[in-house]
């Protein structure tokens, strides 16, 4: 990874969200280039290099939202997990739900890590800034 910025695939309906995290993770200390996608369809063509995505990069990162239109987040974990190329690519659940069936189904289906966002705008933007220093400084990635 040295010598080139994290790349990290955002799938999130909710373009508040989005831009929140997105903004979040350029103002970081580490060099980032993040991608955002708007559902779970958009995710898989984007991972699987399909249409207009036909020349997107492999992620390093995925940061998964679970409740989204026309394939939900717990659809595209169990997809990425059961594809030989992805499933070694870790995958952040960050999302409205703290409900234990959410957590539950989302560990059993291999997701890295789950988080609730928070419902304030500065701790949402602190999480992304911890999911930052742990992920992007203390983590070994898996290479690409």
């Amino acid at each position: 990874m040295k010598g080139r910025p994290i790349q990290i695939l955002i799938v999130e309906d909710s373009p508040s969200d989005a831009f929140i995290v997105t903004e979040a993770l350029k103002h970081g200390q580490e060099p980032t280039e993040v991608f955002a996608v708007h559902d779970g369809v958009e995710a898989m063509e984007f991972l699987r290099h399909q249409g207009k995505y036909a020349d997107a990069p492999q992620p390093d990162v995925i940061l998964l939202d679970l409740n989204m239109p026309r394939k939900d987040g717990r659809e595209v974990l169990a997809e990425i997990k059961a594809d030989e190329r992805l499933k070694t690519i870790p995958v952040i659940v960050l999302t409205s739900s703290a409900a234990d069936q959410d957590v539950l189904t989302a560990y059993r289906l291999h997701a890295n890590c789950y988080l609730a966002k928070p419902v304030d705008f500065s701790k949402f933007k602190e999480m992304v800034q911890t999911v930052e220093t742990f992920w992007f400084r203390n983590v070994t990635l898996p290479p690409r």
